[in-house]
């Protein structure tokens, strides 16, 4: 049973926060499209790699694992991290807590992912200008692998954030590891322990670095 306070602040945030145009269907098949689609690219491109090119793929993994724990552990939960604040702590935080993590409609995912436009400014912004000087100033496929791999992780963030707020006894909860995942962001969502354990949304390495897991 959902609190009545609970209730209170879903209905409130669904009807100022959500769009009545927004499609939690149509995000999650617009960000797979893109995604996939720049990473098919990129795979397909990639010409007689050499083995340390195809390796650059294990420091693209860390590097996007890091920003994800830096991101999620100071500026998504402090004030001064101003709209990621908002967002995550706000309103994902108090939308879903640790005894309440399932979404109830699709619409509810508009509390969950990132906004479309997110996707723009990280392929846009970040990824495609790091990719493209890696591809001039060492390789071709060191640009392409960064750039399949940097895609990857942002829609294994999308797709594994997602199906931790979805029915664990559902098909997606039923994927080998995924219950493991979900228990560490679920324990992150406990008020005691948001700030201070389980910053790692995807993969918790850095968290197993920092010492920050629980």
């Amino acid at each position: 049973m959902i609190p009545t306070k609970l209730l209170a602040f879903r209905d409130e945030t669904r009807r100022t926060f959500i769009p009545k145009y927004y499609s939690g269907v149509g995000q999650v098949v617009f960000i797979t499209v893109v995604s996939l689609s720049v990473i098919g690219w990129s795979a397909a491109s990639i010409r007689s790699p050499a083995l340390w090119e195809l390796g650059v793929a294990i420091p693209t993994f860390l590097f996007a694992n890091g920003v994800e724990y830096v991101m999620h552990r100071w500026p998504m939960h402090h004030k001064w991290g101003g709209l990621f604040f908002q967002r995550h702590t706000l309103i994902h935080h108090r939308f879903y807590t640790h005894e309440h993590m399932r979404c109830e409609s699709t619409r509810d995912f508009k509390t969950v992912m990132f906004p479309p436009y997110a996707l723009v400014f990280f392929l846009g912004m970040i990824a495609a200008p790091v990719a493209v000087a890696l591809y001039f100033a060492i390789s071709s496929n060191v640009g392409l692998v960064f750039g399949a791999v940097a895609m990857s992780y942002f829609l294994s963030y999308e797709w594994l954030h997602l199906a931790y707020h979805l029915d664990p006894d559902g098909p997606l909860g039923r994927i080998p590891g995924l219950a493991v995942l979900r228990r560490h962001h679920t324990l992150h969502h406990n008020p005691t322990e948001m700030k201070r354990a389980n910053f790692n949304i995807t993969f918790p390495v850095f968290d197993w670095i920092a010492g920050t897991t629980r």
